[in-house]
């Protein structure tokens, strides 16, 4: 099963001309879910030639212009096509009333159901069969948020081999010891999954983090994630104002990544004081703490792969 993240801005407070701002969507084989949504989502979501109609849910990480200025068009264009899939799209207080007011002040025309939910982190806002998105509380401004959405483990290799050796035939016995059910072999003896199922092998863990300072806890809710997506607004010295603004520094940001033994991490919405050019200071200064460190461009994509 694939999972992708898809940086569709990477900026923070304004856009700029090669830098919208902060969105990251999520691919999970046929599920998308997206992850704040900032002014010119629609943009990169066009460029990328991503499957919008099909989102299923949106994670506001909290509700200052910059992250949520892209939602009534997100929502407009659903309407365009024929869905009748239910859009669902969690939040902090507020998110609810900005979606609302929206809706009346731009005489939206929606013909889908929109459940809009308000949450109080940390809890489970979303889960499928096999994965739970939880939210955590981050300290900025306003009441902010933090998501992770985590794979359950997966059921170990499968062993003809073995199967073979406890005589279990070939066919619709095999499928159900790998669901989970035990079976009766030629012989009558009972064959359970874990006679023939190697160790549960690891599912994955994407984390988002924007907007907010720097606080020890973080570093335990996105522990062990496959990717980290962090805020790193500020070069070092500019601590004492990222302090001020409840903002980190892609230092602090390294070092999130760096306790919670992320595999892998990438900064996300600068300031807008650094163009791309000088970007490579706080990758610099990232990497200092954390070696993988990477830099989020708009419209980059990484791949999130099994690690067994």
């Amino acid at each position: 099963m694939n999972l992708e993240a898809f940086i569709l801005g990477c900026g923070g407070m304004m856009p700029l001309p090669y830098r919208h701002l902060t969105s990251v969507l999520l691919r999970r084989d046929g599920d998308l879910f997206l992850f704040d949504c900032g002014e010119g989502t629609q943009v990169s979501l066009k460029r990328l030639n991503l499957k919008w109609k099909k989102i299923d849910a949106i994670f506001i990480s909290h509700t200052h212009a910059d992250h949520v200025t892209g939602l009534p068009g997100i929502m407009m264009l659903n309407a365009q096509v024929d869905r009748t899939e239910p859009l669902y799209i969690y939040g902090p207080p507020k998110i609810a009333e900005y979606v609302e007011t929206s809706r009346k002040v731009l005489d939206m025309y929606i013909n889908y159901p929109v459940i809009v939910k308000e949450i109080t982190a940390p809890c489970i806002v979303h889960e499928g069969e096999d994965f739970t998105v939880r939210a955590f509380p981050l300290q900025h401004t306003k009441t902010c948020v933090g998501y992770t959405l985590e794979e359950k483990d997966r059921p170990g290799e499968f062993n003809p081999e073995k199967a073979r050796e406890l005589n279990v035939p070939i066919g619709p016995l095999w499928g159900k010891l790998q669901k989970g059910e035990s079976v009766q072999s030629a012989t009558g003896k009972t064959v359970t999954p874990e006679d023939v199922m190697g160790e549960k092998r690891h599912g994955r863990k994407f984390s988002f983090v924007t907007d907010t300072m720097y606080l020890p806890s973080i570093a335990k809710e996105v522990q062990n994630s496959d990717l980290l997506i962090c805020e790193g607004m500020f070069a070092d010295d500019c601590e004492d104002q990222a302090r001020e603004k409840k903002h980190m520094t892609s230092r602090q940001a390294a070092t999130i990544a760096k306790d919670s033994q992320a595999k892998r991490m990438a900064l996300i919405h600068y300031s807008p004081r650094y163009n791309d050019k000088n970007l490579e200071l706080l990758l610099e200064q990232a990497k200092e703490v954390y070696p993988n460190a990477q830099l989020s461009k708009d419209r980059m994509i990484f791949d999130i792969p099994y690690i067994d």
